[in-house]
């Protein structure tokens, strides 16, 4: 019998005995009497038991006894331990190391009611290394008012890291972080700032920031969109993948303002039919089927589809998926072909066997409807 293949583990992969071996070395060359075999066996002994973030505090509570009690003392050596700064020449896809995340939770932990300028400067310093997104948040919950003003400041800062915090941190609905109570109005002006950086790493955190934002309040999100616009203060490129990448959940939504912003008309003319090739779909293979759009006279379209998921229970459950952008040339068809695999393996939507239906959305507008078998 074939063993099955192991399993990936995004924690393994970050934590180890070399990862943490190497933040072992960073503090023994800057902490004096630090016991780099003693601090590396005794982090690397909880890791198995703990779960990704988890770790991080771990490592962060092994350091500790190592550091001064004095908090500004403890930053000063959290400095010095360091690594080199991220290459502030680069534009997008420079994240850093997951275990460089602990200087933010010893400036929560120590620094957060007491010394709060001194904390920042810390985060100021380690967002260089690795993003301190999760930590700057609890400061903006306990003192929003001087937090925001220190972000006013970063907002401007030559290093593109610093920048992204700033949209990053405030984020509404940032996975896996607290949540920040911050207003609109508190956050969307730092945005107006940073929707004009000259990095895709600024850029995708403001239109991500936006995408939260459209989840509960669509109209800031377009009218923000359309300010930024009118400024044309970002090169139009760029402009333009900032406005589908905040738009995308509307779209997915068929949300009519967002399809309208990006030049697809819902109340187009457009004949669709989908013909399934794959009636009956065993578990594990794919479902196939093709789109035919025609129309009159030449039509941009925005075409998705949902599948509607059958339920033990008899309830149902949608997903949403991309299929084309482009345009209709009439009068000749626009034809899509899919091919859709119904893993059987899925870890985040499980599937089961049953009556499913098939949707086509053009233009936020559902089209076209047939169903499918699960089998």
């Amino acid at each position: 019998m074939a063993k099955a293949a192991p399993t990936f583990s995004l924690k393994d992969q970050l934590f180890n005995a070399d990862s943490v071996g190497d933040l072992a070395d960073e503090y023994a060359g800057a902490v004096p009497g630090f016991d780099r075999d003693a601090f590396h066996r005794a982090a690397v002994s909880g890791i198995a038991d703990r779960t990704l973030m988890a770790c991080l505090d771990w490592f962060a509570d092994c350091l500790e006894p190592y550091l001064a009690p004095d908090f500004p003392t403890m930053a000063d050596q959290i400095e010095a331990a360091m690594p080199p700064r991220l290459d502030p020449t680069l534009r997008d896809d420079d994240f850093g190391r997951f275990i460089h995340a602990v200087p933010g939770i010893l400036a929560v932990r120590h620094g957060l009611e007491a010394h709060r300028e001194r904390a920042l400067d810390l985060l100021h310093a380690a967002t260089q290394r690795f993003s301190m997104e999760f930590y700057i948040r609890a400061f903006l919950n306990r003192w929003p008012d001087e937090t925001l003003a220190r972000l006013a400041v970063w907002a401007g800062d030559e290093n593109y890291h610093v920048r992204r915090l700033v949209s990053e941190g405030m984020r509404p609905k940032l996975p896996w972080a607290q949540k920040v109570d911050l207003t609109l109005d508190q956050t969307l002006p730092l945005l107006d700032r940073l929707q004009a950086d000259s990095t895709r790493f600024v850029t995708r955190s403001v239109a991500n920031h936006l995408n939260d934002i459209a989840k509960f309040d669509p109209d800031a999100v377009l009218g923000r969109l359309a300010a930024w616009d009118a400024a044309g203060d970002q090169v139009a490129k760029e402009r333009d993948w900032m406005r589908r990448h905040a738009l995308r959940t509307l779209i997915k939504d068929g949300h009519a303002g967002a399809m309208d912003m990006l030049g697809f008309a819902q109340d187009a003319e457009v004949d669709v039919r989908v013909d399934v090739a794959t009636p009956r779909v065993v578990l594990g293979e794919a479902l196939e089927f093709t789109v035919t759009l025609e129309a009159a006279q030449d039509v941009p379209v925005l075409v998705d589809y949902r599948i509607r998921f059958a339920r033990p229970n008899g309830r149902s459950g949608e997903k949403v998926f991309k299929l084309k952008v482009g345009a209709i040339k009439a009068p000749k068809p626009l034809v899509l072909k899919k091919r859709h695999v119904l893993k059987a393996n899925a870890t985040t939507f499980e599937l089961h066997p049953g009556a499913h239906g098939l949707v086509v959305q053009v233009n936020g507008v559902d089209r076209a409807e047939t169903t499918f078998d699960i089998v």
